[in-house]
């Protein structure tokens, strides 16, 4: 099957491991020391050479630097390298000096080990909002191009925030915001774009989404994390709600992800900004 339209659409990977949920991050590596990012992150690697797309992985750089093999095997591939912060923790949590560290000390570990300068970020569990607008000033002040942390959801972001690509100004200039893929129903967004929404809302409601963007002329930003190839890895004990929005149905992605990629046309976030430049 040939993608659809002409539109570039992007693919994101939050690299995280099994254990990055919720805060839980100290009792998780605690529980279990086991490591699983790199075999999940080499699934999807596989996965992407199979159906010849590129994407954008947004590497947490605590990861980068206990797995120092992995940015360069990304890299190597051609994908794009991309900021996740440092530690995981809300960027509100932060605070506006120990979110530039993060920044600075996340971007040295990827110079280092994959010779390229992180053009974009992602903030962990969709944490930057308007309450923080400081943190885009300083991701344009760190030469960041652009962002894709303002998830237009209840509880995790902003249900009245934008749903498509927008500039967003700073005191250093534009960035770009792209907003992750959703699924307007009745005024409110359902979460189809990523994570356990990706695998738990039905293939043709998400395939509609984004070709309603298309015809649009608006790209679709999907999302995943590794441990969403690994269906039988560990799991945080949590409260009930709690533990669904995390986990979902604990269905391995890779199958609608190949629909997906073999139905339209997906890239890169820094293609999307180049194209963003160039009209």
């Amino acid at each position: 099957m040939s993608p659809h339209g002409a539109v570039l659409n992007a693919l994101t990977i939050d690299v995280e491991d099994w254990y990055h949920v919720c805060g839980e991050e100290e009792r998780g590596a605690s529980l279990s020391p086991e490591r699983r990012v790199r075999r999940n992150v080499e699934l999807i690697l596989d996965l992407l050479a199979e159906e010849g797309c590129m994407a954008t992985f947004f590497m947490l750089g605590s990861v980068a630097e206990q797995e120092p093999e992995l940015l360069p095997l990304i890299a190597s591939a051609g994908h794009e390298i991309a900021s996740h912060g440092y530690s995981h923790r809300l960027v509100p949590e932060l605070g506006a000096t120990a979110f530039r560290e993060e920044l600075r000390r996340t971007a040295g570990v990827i110079e280092r080990q994959a010779r390229v300068v992180p053009a974009g970020f992602r903030a962990p569990r969709w944490s930057l909002s308007r309450e923080t607008p400081w943190a885009f000033d300083i991701l344009a002040e760190e030469g960041y191009l652009y962002d894709s942390s303002l998830n237009p959801l209840p509880f995790v972001g902003d249900r009245l925030g934008a749903r498509l690509p927008f500039r967003r100004g700073t005191s250093s200039g534009d960035l770009l915001e792209l907003p992750p893929l959703v699924t307007g129903v009745s005024g409110f967004n359902l979460p189809t774009g990523g994570g356990w929404g990706l695998r738990f809302f039905p293939l043709p409601l998400i395939g509609a989404t984004i070709e309603k963007l298309n015809r649009q002329g608006a790209p679709a930003v999907l999302y995943l994390h590794p441990r969403e190839l690994d269906p039988f890895g560990p799991r945080l004990e949590l409260a009930p709600l709690i533990s669904f929005a995390v986990y979902g149905p604990r269905t391995d992605v890779r199958k609608r992800l190949r629909h997906l990629l073999r139905r339209f046309r997906f890239g890169t976030m820094y293609q999307l900004v180049e194209q963003w430049q160039s009209a």
